[in-house]
Parts: C-alpha cells; sequence; structure tokens
C-alpha cells in the first residue's frame, strides 16, 4: 500500500507501534471533541492522479444522477411532528454515483478493502471489529458533484461515515454541520427548523483537501456540503463498514440509491 497511502505519516500497517497508538489517541480525541477526525493527505497525490484518470471518464459515460428533493430525515414516514413543520421544509440533493462494481478495476477499491484501514477504524471508534460489506453496489461508491450541486442538510443513518476526498472543486463545497443537534432521546424538531432557516449560529465549517481521509460522526448531527462552485467536480469517496459481516442492502435501497438492482454478494 505504499504507492497508495503515507504510511510514514499513518502506520496503519504497525498495529503495535508508538506511531500508530499516538495517532489513534489523536483520533479519539478529536471524535470526542468534535465528531469527526481528519487524516490529512492520507492517499499520496501520484496515486490520486491514476485513480482520477480512471474515474473521471466514468462519471461521463457510466455514473447514476440522483436528483431528489427531501427532508433532512430523508423520510416521509415521521408520525410524531406536523407534515408542515418546517424540520421537514424540502431541500434539494444532486449527486452522480459510481458503485463498487463499475470500480473493480481503480485502486480506490484497494484502499477500501486494505484490512489495515479497517482494523484502525474499528479501534479508534473502540469496536470490536469492523467488516467490509458484501453488496456488490453499495460497498463502496463514488460520487461527483458539479457546478451548483451539492449534497443538502442531512442525518446519516449510520454511526459513522468515512471518506476519502479525490479532487476538490475550484471554489465552494465546504463542509458544513451542526454538533449534535439531536439526541436518540430528543428529535429537536424546533432546533432543525432553526438550522434549516439558517438562523443557528453554531453551525460549524470545514475545508478538506484532495487526499484527506475523513470520518464522521453523523447520526445525530447534521451535515451538508455547500454547492460546488466552478467547472472542476467535487470526487469523493464513500466507504462503508459494519460491525457485523456479510451486510447487504435490499433490493429496494439499491434501485432507490443507484437506479439498478443486483443480486448476490462481491
Amino acid at each position: 500500500m505504499n504507492e497508495l497511502i503515507d504510511l510514514e505519516s499513518y502506520p496503519l500497517h504497525e498495529p503495535d507501534s508508538a506511531a500508530f497508538n499516538a495517532l489513534t489517541a489523536k483520533c479519539i480525541a478529536d471524535l470526542d471533541r468534535k465528531g469527526m477526525f481528519t487524516l490529512p493527505g492520507f492517499v499520496l497525490s501520484s496515486a490520486l492522479t491514476g485513480i482520477l484518470d480512471g474515474l473521471l471518464p466514468q462519471f461521463a459515460n457510466e455514473a447514476f444522477t440522483h436528483e431528489r428533493e427531501h427532508n433532512i430525515y430523508f423520510s416521509n414516514e415521521l408520525t410524531d411532528i406536523e407534515a408542515d413543520h418546517p424540520a421537514l421544509a424540502l431541500q434539494k440533493t444532486v449527486n452522480h454515483t459510481l458503485c463498487a462494481d463499475q470500480l473493480v478495476n481503480n485502486a480506490i477499491g484497494r484502499i477500501y478493502e486494505w484490512p489495515a484501514l479497517a482494523k484502525f477504524l474499528a479501534c479508534v471508534m473502540k469496536k470490536d471489529a469492523l467488516f467490509v460489506m458484501d453488496d456488490p453496489l453499495a460497498r463502496f461508491n463514488v460520487m461527483a458533484y458539479y457546478e451548483n450541486e451539492g449534497l443538502n442538510w442531512h442525518f446519516d443513518r449510520s454511526e459513522f461515515t468515512t471518506t476519502l476526498l479525490l479532487q476538490s472543486p475550484v471554489a465552494g463545497a465546504e463542509f458544513q454541520y451542526r454538533p449534535n443537534l439531536r439526541s436518540d432521546g430528543d428529535p429537536n424538531y424546533a432546533g432543525v427548523a432553526k438550522l434549516l432557516q439558517n438562523q443557528d449560529p453554531a453551525v460549524e465549517t470545514v475545508s478538506l483537501n484532495a487526499g484527506d481521509l475523513n470520518v464522521f460522526k453523523g447520526k445525530n448531527t447534521a451535515h451538508r456540503i455547500k454547492p460546488v462552485e466552478g467547472d472542476r467536480p467535487r470526487v469523493i469517496g464513500v466507504f462503508t463498514y459494519y460491525e457485523t459481516p456479510g451486510r447487504l442492502f435490499t433490493p429496494e435501497e439499491q434501485q432507490g440509491f443507484y437506479g439498478r438492482v443486483v443480486a448476490g454478494r462481491v
């Protein structure tokens, strides 16, 4: 992996080393303090060039364009809130997705499947283990956002999200988040409405660079990617891990996220 990842700065392959322990401790502290950690320059710039050379033509010809209006919950089945509550205001999101089965020859798959990465994430997240998915579409994706496109305010379904920024746009596409906007016991609909009306002073903004690995706890922290500015798309890999092996999307989830259904496992 030394041709893909900066192993000198991030010795994930040496879990018994003092450097690994120091890195893990810093990431845990960052998670506790702000709900995320970032490994700047995790993927080498030379590797990014090769990854993007393969991806960009595929986006032009093969990507699934997912354009939708949604509320912050990605759900129309909430029963404890009025249908016209401002916390349910609709927003627009547009992205273009390549699935794992379209990326079998791209080095990003090697990074996702590298056992040392899953072990490191498990250590930082204080899990016994983390496993890659068996789903041929959902296990990892690469998404592109072009000018005026972005990912609007939402909460994640999973406890944490792992992303790898592959290309930054000319401008825009800042990552914004509002820490701990809700809890498992309190949906805080009034606070959500305040956020959606741009009246929440606790929103924080982070700018990431190409090659950065970011791990973010987004289940109860609302977040979004602001629209891209300029003619260079934002390209990002999304890695999905679970605490149990063999996880698959349902056919309905595959159809909804990717516009097609592929049965079976990788």
